[in-house]
């Protein structure tokens, strides 16, 4: 079976679906309050559900190649943001000032507030869970080098389609 451009949004938004899925999930059944870090990180799957919505219902209009350049480029994104956290929690980065334990007794002007509310702010680097001692962070960075590496072989496996229906075209001419 050939890789059609529905097929492959379809992948797309089944993938997209689950991740972010799992992710509110985990929030509203679980119990796991995010962070502003782990919110931040959901907007680029929410982008692929939506995308992957709109070219399956387009459908082989949109060209592969042009399908999984644009994936690529939204999974890019969120490998850049996944790996961000995963250096937060790991303090490679310095993580946001509203969401990071502060190394001193210094506190920010957010976490002055929200001790006076009364809410402690949710802490982008210290992992809410962990499952085989992986983070969320981390397994939403595993995930989205796994879409990213499934959207460039898309992006690849349309062009060299491109290119052999151009060959044949010329060839016909």
């Amino acid at each position: 079976m050939s890789l059609t451009t529905r097929v492959f949004a379809g992948f797309v938004l089944v993938v997209s679906a689950a991740v972010l899925g799992t992710a509110l999930l985990s929030q509203y059944w679980g119990g796991l309050t995010p962070c502003e870090l782990c919110l931040i990180q959901r907007w680029p799957w929410a982008a692929a559900v939506v995308i992957s919505l709109i070219v399956v219902l387009v459908g082989e209009r949109a060209g592969l190649a042009w399908v999984g350049l644009v994936f690529a480029i939204v999974f890019a994104i969120s490998v850049v943001l996944a790996f961000y956290h995963v250096g937060v929690e790991q303090h490679w980065f310095a993580g946001p000032s509203a969401c990071t334990a502060a190394s001193g007794g210094a506190m920010t002007l957010e976490q002055v507030k929200q001790q006076i509310l009364g809410t402690a702010p949710v802490l982008c680097d210290r992992p809410a869970w962990t499952l085989f001692g992986v983070s969320m962070a981390g397994w939403n960075l595993l995930a989205s080098l796994i879409v990213t590496g499934c959207c460039v072989a898309a992006l690849l496996h349309g062009a060299r389609r491109r290119v052999v229906a151009f060959s044949v075209s010329r060839g016909a001419a």
